[in-house]
């Protein structure tokens, strides 16, 4: 049986969010910072250090995911689509601070929380994961190059490389625990693609 000429087409089920080139950014930089972490721990805790060994070759690593750590972003800049989602993530709008005020009085209301293509949480994080994972490559170069700077200059680096270090392993342990508690959200950066009913609720404000 055929459909009426007036009969609307079915709406898909699932829309397209993230581009290749985006997944690939996104998983690249993502293998690379657990690598960074993981050999961070081994290098500063004793414990890991003993079951390991072969500390020089664990700094060596460290410092080589280190220095590509920016590669996949740089990489990702050919993509029209990655550019275009570093601008939405680069513009803060009312509704982010609706939606910055609605978290901060935990108000988990869908309706308080309006959101684009990415909310104000995902936009703040995005912001503050670039600007550490500078200050982590600065101040890497500073200890590893030991004559970039005099001692003072060395003995500060170290510092505040190890203690954004460990911030930057707290902040990540709630990006994954949040990941982990929205499939969705997961999917689409498996796949490409989420489902309309996902995004109306999740980014109401999203012109697809």
């Amino acid at each position: 049986m055929s459909l009426r000429a007036d009969t609307p087409a079915p709406t898909s089920a699932r829309i397209h969010r993230f581009s290749r080139a985006e997944r690939w950014v996104h998983r690249a930089t993502a293998a690379l910072m657990g690598v960074c972490v993981v050999t961070a721990a081994v290098l500063y805790i004793p414990q890991l250090a003993v079951v390991v060994g072969r500390r020089e070759l664990v700094v060596r690593v460290h410092e080589c995911a280190g220095l590509a750590l920016p590669v996949p972003v740089l990489l990702g800049l050919a993509s029209r689509a990655f550019r275009a989602d570093l601008r939405f993530l680069n513009r803060f709008g009312p509704h982010d601070r609706l939606w910055l005020r609605a978290a901060l009085r935990r108000d988990k209301r869908r309706s308080s929380r309006p959101a684009g293509k990415f909310n104000a949480g995902q936009k703040v994080y995005a912001a503050w994961i670039a600007g550490a994972t500078l200050v982590m490559l600065g101040t890497g170069l500073l200890m590893w190059f030991t004559h970039l700077a005099p001692l003072m200059w060395r003995t500060s680096a170290t510092f505040v490389h190890d203690w954004l270090a460990l911030t930057i392993g707290v902040v990540l342990a709630g990006h994954i625990g949040m990941a982990l508690g929205d499939p969705e959200a997961r999917r689409g950066l498996r796949t490409g693609t989420v489902s309309r009913e996902w995004a109306k609720r999740e980014h109401p404000l999203w012109r697809q």
